[in-house]
């Protein structure tokens, strides 16, 4: 795991607020996973949530797919550079793979299976979103990537 960045000193002028908020998003820590480590992150959390979201609210849907944005978003900020192509195509496997706490079950392998399908398929609303804020995210600090080294005079890619 990464050490928390340094604190830079805020510029003068800024509200007490805006500079206390500042600071703290600048301790935040920044880790920068590997294409593995950035799929695992990702179904450890998935997996985490659906299972406090049965324990806790009785298996909402709903409430699984709110609570998988924020997976999505932290999978695309922090996979490392060299991997970014690889978060988008680690979100679906993570949905399905912590739905599986979530969705119905029946009697036997086959209703489970029945369950997670139906789930899925009543949830791709979810599943798309979040794909969709992760493809965001990479592509957004991709484009950053290269205007980074386009403007220090280093060929893109």
């Amino acid at each position: 795991m990464a050490a928390p960045r340094a604190a830079r000193p805020v510029p003068a002028g800024r509200p007490p607020l805006v500079a206390r908020a500042v600071r703290a998003v600048r301790r935040m820590p920044n880790p920068r996973l590997t294409g593995l480590g950035s799929g695992l992150f990702c179904v450890a959390a998935t997996v985490a949530l659906g299972c406090l979201d049965r324990v806790l609210f009785g298996a909402s849907l709903t409430l699984y797919g709110v609570l998988f944005l924020p997976v999505c978003v932290l999978t695309g900020l922090w996979v490392r550079r060299g991997d970014l192509l690889i978060a988008p195509v680690v979100v679906p496997i993570a949905f399905a793979v912590g739905l599986v706490a979530v969705a119905e079950s029946g009697e036997g392998a086959g209703g489970r299976l029945m369950g997670l399908v139906t789930a899925l398929a009543t949830e791709a609303g979810w599943l798309y979103g979040g794909t969709l804020l992760t493809g965001l995210t990479v592509i957004v600090r991709r484009i950053r990537l290269v205007r980074r080294r386009t403007a220090r005079g280093r060929p893109p890619g």
